[in-house]
């Protein structure tokens, strides 16, 4: 590409402060420095595609070093990284975090030199985000938080496994190992929670509840495939009591993605008492802590966290996407609103809102 080597010119949506609206102006984006990639977030229709920290692309160039993907290649940018010689990446089954490309939010730089590959016109350091870094036509990251996938795959759909998509169905499928016949109580019908709900669909769960305090959300939910539906705001007793009535005792499964405190309690005692385990996947404020006594435990009940829904992101994500191609995982309707790059802070309300899942975000 007659791009290679030199510094681009494009847009991006910069955030200068927290609460503020996501700034859309022209930054200057460096090459790729060793085990770097360049890539453009486009895809083979006519639009680029962002979504969030979720994006897709095609690779505009690679830095030193760089061997498992080229110039034009697919790929997935994931958060949670895997550079596959450290002591975590080589710990096979036992954690899918890397000790150096795992999720950080307070990480702002890149790993090779400490500095950040963006500036504004002003020449002003732009820092990096969640190692993606996507709200930009082009963005560098480093090759462990990229994602070879199929020539042939749909961009729109494989921008999904970024993040949302991926934590949710991995949290059904490896953490909690969903079986055939097992019951599931998803708190929270955002993307993530229905990401949850098609993931324990495919295992075969024989009973999939939705909890949620938005009544809308029971139509997207069954569309996907809960069973049952509880509105909190409906019934005079406890969500776990509910549960507990119509699971015979506690279900097998249950995943807080609501990043709520009390939620996260009710979803643990939703579960059965001798075997159940809640799975934590909502992002949680602190300094608050889990209203929890030790002695609850010993119930029998379990309660664990998963990141990127346990997904090995470059060695294992290939996979999910190849499931994704063929229709075992069906992820259309995931992304429920389409907007122009310069209303992406629309699109952030229509998240705040609950009117969106997801909303794909295109730059022509």
């Amino acid at each position: 590409m007659a791009s290679k080597g030199k510094v681009i010119s494009c847009r991006a949506a910069v955030a200068y402060g927290p609460g503020q609206p996501l700034v859309v102006e022209q930054v200057q984006v460096d090459p790729p420095q060793k085990m770097e990639v360049r890539i453009k977030s486009e895809a083979q229709r006519a639009y680029p595609r962002i979504l969030g920290h979720e994006a897709s692309g095609v690779v505009e160039s690679v830095g030193e070093g760089v061997i498992d993907m080229k110039e034009g290649d697919q790929v997935v940018a994931i958060f949670n990284g895997e550079c596959g010689e450290c002591i975590y990446c080589k710990s096979s089954k036992k954690t899918n975090l890397c000790g150096k490309f795992r999720v950080n939010p307070f990480k702002s730089v890149m790993e090779s030199d400490g500095k950040c590959r963006f500036r504004n016109k002003d020449g002003i350091p732009i820092y990096h985000f969640l190692n993606t870094s996507t709200f930009t036509e082009y963005t560098v990251v480093d090759s462990a938080c990229l994602v070879k996938i199929d020539p042939h795959a749909s961009l729109d759909n494989m921008t999904l496994l970024s993040c949302g998509v991926s934590t949710g169905l991995g949290a059904a499928w490896n953490t909690a190992d969903v079986q055939t016949g097992e019951t599931v109580a998803v708190f929270g019908l955002g993307a993530v929670g229905l990401a949850v709900v098609e993931g324990a669909r495919t295992r075969g769960a024989s009973k999939i509840i939705g909890v949620d305090i938005n009544p809308e959300k029971r139509i997207k939910g069954e569309a996907i495939g809960i069973t049952d539906f509880i509105n909190p705001k409906e019934i005079d007793v406890p969500v776990h009591e509910k549960i507990r009535e119509m699971s015979e005792g506690g279900v097998d499964y249950s995943f807080e993605c609501a990043g709520n405190m009390q939620v996260l309690r009710e979803a643990f005692l939703s579960t059965h008492d001798g075997w159940g385990m809640a799975i934590v996947l909502g992002i949680h404020p602190t300094p608050k802590l889990l209203s929890l006594h030790p002695m609850e435990l010993f119930d029998g009940r379990r309660i664990v966290a998963s990141v990127f829904g346990d997904f090995k992101g470059k060695s294992q994500l290939p996979f999910l996407a190849e499931q994704c191609m063929a229709g075992v995982v069906k992820v259309d309707e995931f992304i429920t609103h389409r907007l122009p790059f310069e209303k992406i802070n629309e699109a952030f309300q229509l998240l705040l809102d609950g009117k969106s899942l997801r909303c794909l975000l295109h730059l022509s």
